[in-house]
């Protein structure tokens, strides 16, 4: 089979590629420019602007993909007080072009939008894939908008896709601009000012190794397997408060934190339930979050 994944040079990316050459897949690598963090050997590389419908059509019409694998959206960093406008605006824009274009083009491939858990509502139970999505901001509105399209086009033309609901998941390929890269780049530098209010928001989530999420997805190609919603998690709730005291023991570093560090009250984002994806794929869990802060330790 011929498996197209956007943004390939992603963390997502680069780890799909690599599994699924391994498991002998034509893998077809779509990227926005040709700086590599890491080429993997028998994927196709092509730079394709997602911005371009005409562009897009003509790409695909030749390649033909079973699959395409859209991680190519832009996302804010950690923290970032205005997710502006133009997140929205171009992702929306590149999603719509990748599925407007099956469409026009009568494509029988299978469209994968790997989506994030944002989109639903704050609660304490853990989610499934049941529970209600809701807007907050153009980060998750577009998000939403997406699913509600592919929807109607399934009633309307059968259109084929899987909306993948991503937890937090990290690995030695997660760009800088993320939580726990950011954590273990400071901590390498002593950076005791962003190390102590990340210790201090007190944040718990559901953390998971980025190649188990991406073996979730391999599995999903390789059982032909179509659903319309899917969560990929650890469903553990984790301590990001424990993964600085573990870096900072691993690094053999003391008086970071300080002694009288005011620690607000439990934050705890969302766990999701993925005892679905365990049924229908046959899915195990191998690896954790403390694999992914090791190898991400050793990289810096």
């Amino acid at each position: 089979m011929n498996i197209l994944i956007t943004g390939a040079q992603g963390q997502d990316g680069i780890i799909l590629s690599e599994i699924l050459i391994k498991k002998g897949f034509n893998v077809i690598g779509v990227i926005r420019n040709k700086i590599f963090k890491k080429k993997i050997n028998k994927v196709k590389y092509y730079k394709l602007d997602l911005f371009n419908l005409i562009e897009i059509e003509k790409f695909l019409s030749k390649s033909k993909p079973d699959y395409i694998i859209h991680f190519g959206s832009e996302n804010p960093s950690f923290n970032q007080k205005n997710r502006k406008k133009r997140f929205e605006n171009k992702n929306i824009k590149s999603s719509l072009n990748l599925i407007n274009s099956i469409n026009n083009l009568n494509l029988n491939s299978i469209f994968i939008f790997a989506n994030s858990s944002q989109i639903f509502k704050k609660t304490k139970k853990k989610v499934t894939e049941k529970f209600q999505i809701t807007k907050k901001d153009p980060y998750t509105s577009f998000r939403i908008d997406i699913i509600k399209y592919m929807k109607f086009l399934k009633k309307k033309n059968n259109f084929k896709y899987i909306n993948l609901i991503l937890f937090n998941h990290d690995s030695k390929f997660r760009s800088e601009k993320f939580l726990l890269p950011r954590l273990v780049k400071s901590i390498k530098n002593k950076d005791k000012n962003f190390i102590n209010e990340i210790y201090r928001q007190n944040i718990y989530a559901d953390f998971s190794h980025a190649e188990d999420i991406c073996n979730a997805i391999f599995l999903l190609i390789k059982k032909k397997i179509i659903v319309d919603n899917l969560i990929l998690s650890s469903s553990k709730l984790t301590s990001v408060n424990k993964l600085i005291e573990y870096l900072l023991n691993k690094n053999k570093l003391k008086n970071i934190l300080d002694d009288k560090i005011y620690i607000k009250k439990k934050k705890i984002n969302l766990i999701g339930d993925n005892h679905f994806a365990k049924k229908i794929l046959g899915w195990k869990i191998k690896k954790d979050i403390y694999k992914a802060l090791n190898e991400m330790n050793e990289q810096l």
